[in-house]
């Protein structure tokens, strides 16, 4: 028997139709943002996550689970990880979207 694969993004769309699925999708837009920046430091860094958790003094397998959004890290640990690949903390605050009706 053959299933069908539908492409995630084809997937996602469809989900986020659902207005449950789109209000918990949106409450976790401040974690995807932060996971996103880190690997993305990391990756301009050039570092592994072992050559990153070398420089912090910490294991691969925390550097995983920052970047899989597995844990809320502190601002010191968030200091340690741009100062390991080169960069600066910033944090902000931003007002919020407001929707339009449609």
């Amino acid at each position: 028997m053959k299933t069908k694969q539908i492409p995630v993004k084809t997937a996602a769309r469809q989900w986020l139709k659902d207005p449950e699925f789109r209000a918990e999708y949106d409450a976790q837009e401040a974690e995807f943002a932060l996971v996103s920046a880190l690997i993305a430091a990391r990756a301009k860094a050039g570092l592994t996550q072992k050559e990153l958790a070398s420089r912090m003094g910490t294991t691969q397998a925390v550097i995983a689970r920052l970047e899989g959004g597995k844990t809320r890290p502190s601002t010191q640990t968030l200091t340690r990880f741009a100062a390991a690949t080169g960069c600066r903390l910033k944090i902000s605050l931003e007002p919020l979207r407001r929707r339009s009706v449609a």
